[in-house]
């Protein structure tokens, strides 16, 4: 099993779906086996926040270096997995302090994809 996971945010002020702002993925994180994330993400899997992980143990601390959801479910198709669960949860805050109109709201997201090879 392979878990690939990313934060999202975006605002919607009062017009809803005509003036949200979403900001691109900015990291996806890797979580499994230091050998299989290895195999399928080779040069593009960053291990810099555990560079010294045996290949048979697990970690949730490599992300990748590209910010593009479909590059890394491309790579995991090629490497034989398939989608099995996935999983998403949502807060909500109001965003005067930060400059925009005091009904504005930003969203943030958490999202968690899981891949399994038979």
């Amino acid at each position: 099993y392979i878990t690939i996971g990313y934060r999202g945010s975006y605002t919607i002020g009062r017009e809803a779906q005509a003036d949200a702002k979403f900001r691109r993925v900015a990291r996806i994180t890797v979580c499994g086996k230091t050998a299989l994330a290895k195999e399928v993400f080779g040069e593009t899997l960053n291990e810099s926040r555990d560079p010294d992980r045996p290949p048979e143990r697990y970690t949730a601390r490599y992300y990748l270096k590209f910010n593009f959801l479909e590059q890394a479910f491309d790579r995991l198709s090629e490497a034989g997995f398939r989608m099995a669960a996935c999983s998403s949860t949502g807060t909500c805050a109001f965003a005067p302090e930060q400059g925009g109109p005091a009904d504005d709201k930003i969203w943030t997201s958490y999202t968690e994809y899981v891949f399994c090879r038979d």
